[in-house]
């Protein structure tokens, strides 16, 4: 078997035509399909729900699922929202500059430009908590082939130790100084 690409990403929302419309108006994405039923087809659980995608741009797709008949909607409180988020490449930091001046003039809080040396990324919130990164590709062909190098051996490590490897440190020396 091989994967072809991810056909789409599902996660829930507070309100469908409120996440489609901010997805649309601030992160100008497509709105493709609305499916919706009183019954969820693979389980046959009477739980109706409003199903929709929206286009993330070649081929990939970002879906939510609005349930009004479950209790509201919670995070893990063992994960930092840092970690669970949906991260969406763009062409340019130029890109990434325009469209924060945007989500703040907006009232949107954006942290960032944050500088992973191999790319530039800020991040925010959508109106159901869900953290967004927005990531420009600023990296070199030898950054990227020394990642390669070293991702196995970083694994390993990890796994003996649960301590960050520092084979890869130099991509956050701008982020944390040279001291990091």
């Amino acid at each position: 078997m091989k994967i072809e690409r991810i056909h789409h990403v599902a996660y829930r929302c507070r309100d469908a035509k409120e996440t489609v419309e901010w997805y649309v108006k601030h992160l100008n994405m497509k709105f493709v399909l609305a499916i919706a039923e009183d019954q969820v087809p693979s389980t046959k659980a009477p739980d109706p729900y409003m199903h929709v995608f929206l286009d993330a741009g070649q081929g990939n797709v970002l879906a939510f699922f609005e349930l009004p008949k479950s209790p509201p909607m919670g995070k893990d409180p063992n994960t930092p929202d840092w970690v669970q988020h949906i991260a969406f490449k763009v062409d340019s930091v130029r890109t990434l500059e325009e469209t924060k001046a945007r989500l703040e003039a907006a009232g949107i809080p954006v942290v960032g430009i944050t500088d992973h040396t191999i790319f530039k990324s800020i991040y925010f919130f959508d109106p159901n908590g869900h953290r967004i990164e927005l990531a420009a590709d600023v990296g070199t062909p030898e950054m990227y082939a020394k990642l390669d190098a070293v991702k196995w051996d970083m694994l390993e490590e990890w796994a003996r130790t649960r301590r960050a490897p520092k084979h890869a440190a130099w991509m956050h020396e701008k982020e944390f100084g040279a001291a990091g």
